[in-house]
């Protein structure tokens, strides 16, 4: 990582994320900004979309097994996030939507599968409500529709308002960012630890990754960007954006869904992510797997790949 003139280490590289594999590294053009992807197959495109506190590399499993399964796999670094654009503002779900549908363009495609977790759930569902006719298919992990997740805030504040409450602590400035930072990004793994099931967190997998992830993090201003996705979605709900982003989501989306959601998540509960078929015009799969945490593409990478390769063969284009 190096250490600067001051005597403190230096913020690694941005391309340090770029870890070697069967994959391809390169940079896109899409929405104004350069997106950093992972490619690797060839066939009809899947789009990737990892949540936080991760990058591309969570999908390190479904990249090669969806890729050998005969798919154009391209997993992107979210703005702010990886060796991809860190823009000074754009990280609220109208801008993040509008680069996963430019990225799908730039990659010369007209359609694609969208699989996202977490926070790359909530772009792909704003993606296939706001840009359907880009949208194949939508597989969500770890994260409702945006709009169930506003009203189970609301409905249930003891149940997903609880499960939802650290949120709050990353609205105030500049604190959370150096908590992020500190020992090396150990926060990152005690996040990690804390949102994932017991058996993934307890093997080399998981130290593998989050040693990945804590160095991610690390790289200048992630950790600012990561947190203002946050900050967007809890104060927009007091402004005009918020208001008119909720009535341009309020249609159900006509695209086909699957869900795929741990039971032990404590993060989002499976009552939460149940409600999501309200938002769905069309074909809507809910799997719950057990003794699984936040991280499911991760914790069960087979079981969830085979569920997700599955619902795209289903929905070829």
């Amino acid at each position: 990582m190096g250490t600067s003139r001051q005597g403190r280490p230096s913020s690694p590289e941005p391309s340090s994320v770029r870890l070697p594999g069967p994959w391809t590294h390169r940079s896109v053009s899409a929405n104004g900004i350069r997106i950093h992807v992972a490619e690797y197959g060839s066939g009809p495109l899947v789009v990737l979309l990892h949540g936080f506190p991760e990058f591309w590399y969570s999908w390190r499993h479904q990249i090669v097994a969806l890729g050998d399964a005969g798919y154009r796999v391209v997993a992107p670094d979210l703005r702010g996030y990886g060796d991809t654009d860190k823009t000074p503002r754009g990280y609220d779900l109208w801008t993040l939507a509008g680069d996963c549908a430019g990225l799908v363009r730039a990659l010369g495609e007209s359609r694609a599968h969208l699989v996202g977790h977490d926070w790359g759930a909530a772009i792909a569902w704003t993606v296939a409500s706001l840009h359907p006719r880009l949208v194949a298919s939508l597989t969500g992990l770890g994260a409702p529709h945006p709009i169930a997740m506003r009203d189970a805030l609301v409905t249930d504040p003891i149940g997903q308002g609880r499960a939802s409450r650290y949120m709050a602590g990353f609205q105030v400035p500049r604190r959370p960012e150096r908590s992020l930072r500190a020992d090396g990004g150990a926060r990152v793994e005690r996040i990690m630890r804390a949102w994932a099931g017991q058996e993934w967190s307890g093997t080399g997998d998981f130290s593998h990754v989050t040693a990945h992830n804590r160095r991610a993090m690390l790289i200048s201003t992630v950790a600012h960007c990561s947190l203002e996705y946050y900050r967007w979605a809890m104060r927009s709900q007091l402004r005009a954006d918020g208001r008119r982003f909720a009535r341009a989501m309020s249609e159900p989306t006509p695209v086909p869904v699957l869900q795929v959601h741990g039971a032990d998540d404590p993060c989002v509960l499976d009552t939460t992510m149940r409600t999501c078929e309200k938002w769905t015009a069309g074909e809507f799969t809910h799997h719950t797997l057990p003794a699984t945490g936040h991280f499911p593409h991760q914790e069960r990478p087979t079981h969830t790949t085979t569920l997700i390769a599955a619902h795209l063969a289903a929905r070829s284009y």
